[in-house]
């Protein structure tokens, strides 16, 4: 295995969120365990992101459910397209139940895939709470695009944004143009996609390769009211009920062999929204926190919450994100190969 170049860490204001009236779960933990510590909950990406949002609201409602009802603040930690706070959780971070966090969703698959400096952690040895919910994410193009439709995109190039090698805004449109022939052209640099949207509507590039659904509709639904973008495809296997209309990205996928690969690649929105503890937490933290996790997802209150901010709770178990991972880990070397190969890996 090759060895992560260093990446510095990016240390932003840290924003505090305090939680109402206890409602502990009952559990075989001391009750006193978390009274008065500071429970952080580490984000990669800057403020404003929809991985931002989904941190926030857990954070607001979490701490009702742990013993002793903590604190718990927000940090976030922007950098290498999420592999700097990864590596964080999985080498740097207490391994006490004092810290946990939220990375994107491909970056649990960067080791398998060959991403470059992701290979010297093993996703499956984080402690894994799992996800508030299953996701598809879209393709998009600003209306003035030449590229009005998915199949546009096997005959015209659409320029879009990067965000950083090791994200998805990058990993997918290079696969996919491997894989299936798309075109799209990738201009990196953008910090984060807030700041590529913005430079979409400005006429910098002309659309984005993956954005999840629940991000647009948090941040420019009025854009998919108002006809200025086209939704060319999206990668859940089974359409989303809000979007039935947008074709799969399957339907661009001509043999066995490309269905394959792209199974593996949008194995990561089963996984949408990844929240995970360090490897090696003693076993009463990991059930504190894994059963807080899940508790949280059931409070009325942080359901209500998301629904107000155009997300549906649809919570995936930490036991079952390991899962997925491991299905995806055990396929065949070839169909890994030939990923590996449409990515430029």
């Amino acid at each position: 295995m090759k060895s992560i170049r260093n990446v510095a860490l990016y240390t932003l204001p840290i924003f505090c969120f305090f939680a109402s009236a206890p409602q502990a779960l009952a559990q075989e933990v001391d009750a006193g365990a978390a009274k008065g510590k500071m429970v952080t909950l580490v984000v990669y990406t800057p403020a404003g992101s929809a991985y931002d949002l989904v941190a926030r609201i857990v954070a607001r409602h979490m701490p009702k459910q742990m013993p002793g009802t903590p604190s718990m603040i927000v940090r976030n930690m922007p950098g290498a397209g999420g592999l700097t706070a990864t590596r964080y959780l999985y080498f740097t971070a207490p391994k006490d139940g004092t810290v946990f966090g939220t990375v994107g969703r491909g970056i649990p698959f960067e080791p398998l895939l060959g991403g470059a400096g992701a290979v010297d952690f093993d996703p499956r040895k984080f402690t894994w709470l799992g996800s508030p919910s299953r996701e598809s994410s879209l393709a998009i193009a600003w209306h003035t695009a030449e590229v009005k439709t998915a199949e546009d995109l096997l005959t015209k190039e659409l320029i879009i944004a990067g965000t950083g090698a090791s994200a998805d805004s990058e990993i997918i449109p290079r696969a996919l143009n491997g894989l299936i022939g798309t075109k799209f052209k990738i201009i990196s640099g953008y910090d984060g996609i807030t700041k590529a949207s913005l430079a979409m509507e400005g006429g910098e590039i002309e659309g984005l390769a993956y954005w999840s659904w629940s991000g647009v509709k948090a941040a420019k639904m009025e854009w998919v009211q108002s006809k200025k973008i086209n939704l060319l495809f999206q990668t859940a296997p089974v359409p989303h009920p809000e979007i039935p209309h947008v074709p799969s990205v399957m339907s661009l996928a001509k043999t066995d062999a490309q269905r394959q690969s792209l199974d593996l690649l949008f194995a990561r929105d089963i996984i949408a929204f990844p929240f995970f503890a360090p490897p090696d937490l003693p076993a009463d933290q990991a059930k504190l926190l894994k059963e807080a996790f899940a508790a949280s997802l059931r409070d009325s209150a942080l359901v209500g919450e998301a629904k107000q901010a155009g997300m549906v709770i649809d919570p995936v178990s930490g036991e079952e994100a390991l899962m997925v991972l491991s299905r995806v880990y055990d396929m065949p070397e070839s169909v890994i190969e030939a990923t590996r190969k449409a990515m430029g890996r």
